[in-house]
């Protein structure tokens, strides 16, 4: 499922904190970059909610938001997704690979993954 792009400025807030976000905290975040109503950082978030992309825990009367997943996860599951959307995938995977910068494959392949 891609992200719109508040989208994912809500969840690049999220994901840069460790731990989890009022709607307040991630509007403040947000407001620095662009002029957008408290009401819409709500609205999105109850939708990445609803979508399961957030957690959202209640704590002290306020709803707290933390990603379901790591970025790195997100994306993993959006490249599964697309490639299970095409009938030939290993065509798809091997163009993909082809616009890596030289050397990307062998450093992911060297590297572990990171701990969530």
């Amino acid at each position: 499922m891609a992200l719109g792009g508040l989208e994912r400025e809500v969840m690049d807030q999220l994901w840069a904190s460790h731990v989890p976000l009022t709607v307040r905290q991630v509007y403040l975040g947000i407001l620095a970059d662009r002029d957008l109503a408290y009401t819409t950082v709500m609205t999105v978030l109850d939708r990445l909610a609803k979508k399961k992309l957030v957690v959202r825990t209640m704590e002290d009367r306020a709803y707290r938001y933390a990603p379901a997943q790591s970025r790195e996860e997100m994306t993993a599951a959006l490249m599964f997704d697309a490639l299970n959307g095409t009938p030939d995938q290993d065509a798809a995977l091997a163009y993909f690979l082809g616009q890596l910068p030289p050397g990307a494959i062998q450093a992911a392949l060297d590297s572990p993954p990171k701990e969530t």
